[in-house]
């Protein structure tokens, strides 16, 4: 599956998110939780510039490993698990490191932001 899914994505990188967004592209918030690559976040920056607000969530590697995180190679460093760590202006940069606060400031930032993007419809 994997396979097949990175020889579409050669052939027409934006093929699972034109997929994903051809029913209800007149929606006016989408919440897509798990771009994975940079032509992902381009897709709906070019497409839907008005309306797309990009959001990295982040955790130390200590609060992973707590957590579970167990580093496999070749999975945990492939494109699609850190293709967006570098190359991407993040409109809003969140940390979830188990600090409450930080957490809520994170979750007010995205809400407002939202209701900027409805009311400009």
């Amino acid at each position: 599956m994997i396979d097949w899914g990175e020889k579409r994505r050669k052939k027409d990188p934006s093929f699972f998110c034109q997929l994903a967004t051809s029913e209800g592209s007149n929606k006016k918030v989408w919440v897509i939780s798990d771009a994975r690559r940079l032509t992902d976040v381009d897709y709906f920056r070019q497409r839907y510039s008005n309306a797309t607000i990009t959001l990295r969530v982040e955790c130390d590697i200590a609060t992973r490993e707590e957590r579970g995180f167990n580093f496999t190679k070749g999975v945990d460093d492939a494109e699609s698990e850190c293709g967006l760590d570098t190359g991407v202006t993040w409109d809003i940069l969140m940390h979830n490191n188990g600090n409450k606060e930080e957490l809520d400031k994170g979750l007010e930032k995205i809400l407002e932001s939202i209701a900027l993007k409805c009311e400009g419809h």
